[in-house]
């Protein structure tokens, strides 16, 4: 999980870099089309003898992880790649509080969400602008998308053995942002510069990070693999720090703890206890 979560958000920030000639639409597309052409060459599933309940599954996964990508990248062009990770963060915490079984789980959660709360209501880029409504909106949406790929992770590496199933959600995710690929992206994607960046974006973004979690949802319940996904915001500003050059400010920073403090407080009490088995 820390593997996958250091991969896709320093993904995240080389993909900003990508957004002035493809836009955020066009380096989507790039991201899951070139992600699903690898991972069926190196995977090679086994597509033959599903279910209409095994496609459906997959279908579901691939417009989710489609979704997902699409309005996280939208957001991350009007808004700082922590701020927006943070904010989207509500998708998984959803998922911990319906998962949640224990009262001191609810402490947890609701420590993450004061964190959230308190940067999405700060009003403040690091800049001191205004946070972009629009950016907000669409971080939101990638949460609610968010939580949706935990739950449906879930049901993909039950019904199909290895990689099977993201190789197929990722080809089903590709050909729905065909349109907004190429609105997007126009005649830039035909750029030999702009599709490398694209393909390593792929790697970074979509192909390490996501063949990690449906690895570890399979030995993680849904509640604690939502609540362990706290430590995206933190990475994500530093990947910002690094990558993009953002400045981390007072409010943001005090956020980002409060996400980290409950992401610690969760992992410390399910060290020892064993994780439920998932597939």
């Amino acid at each position: 999980m820390l593997g996958g979560i250091a991969s896709v958000q320093f993904g995240s920030a080389f993909a900003n870099k990508l957004f002035s000639q493809a836009g955020p639409g066009g380096v989507v597309f790039m991201r899951v089309a070139f992600g699903a052409v690898l991972l069926l060459a190196l995977v090679r599933p086994r597509l033959t003898g599903r279910t209409v309940s095994d496609w459906r599954a997959a279908a579901t996964f691939g417009l989710l992880l489609a979704g997902m990508n699409w309005s996280f990248y939208e957001a991350l062009n009007l808004l700082p790649l922590g701020v927006a990770v943070t904010i989207e963060f509500v998708g998984p915490l959803g998922v911990a509080v319906a998962g949640s079984r224990k009262p001191l789980d609810v402490l947890w959660v609701a420590l993450a969400g004061g964190g959230v709360a308190l940067l999405g209501l700060g009003g403040s880029s690091e800049h001191g602008r205004s946070l972009s409504g629009r950016g907000i909106l669409f971080a939101l949406l990638a949460g609610a998308c968010w939580a949706g790929y935990i739950l449906m992770s879930q049901r993909v590496g039950a019904v199909f053995s290895g990689l099977d199933g993201l190789a197929a959600a990722l080809s089903i995710g590709s050909l729905s942002l065909i349109p907004v690929g190429l609105i997007s992206g126009g005649t830039a994607l035909l750029r030999p510069s702009v599709l490398a960046g694209g393909m390593a974006v792929a790697m970074l973004s979509s192909i390490i990070p996501y063949s990690l979690e449906l690895t570890a949802l399979r030995r993680l319940s849904a509640s604690t693999f939502g609540l362990l996904m706290s430590l995206e915001p933190a990475v994500a500003a530093l990947a910002g720090v690094v990558v993009l050059g953002q400045a981390l400010r007072l409010r943001t920073a005090l956020a980002l703890g409060m996400v980290i403090a409950a992401s610690v407080g969760a992992t410390h009490l399910q060290r020892t206890a064993r994780p439920e088995a998932i597939g």
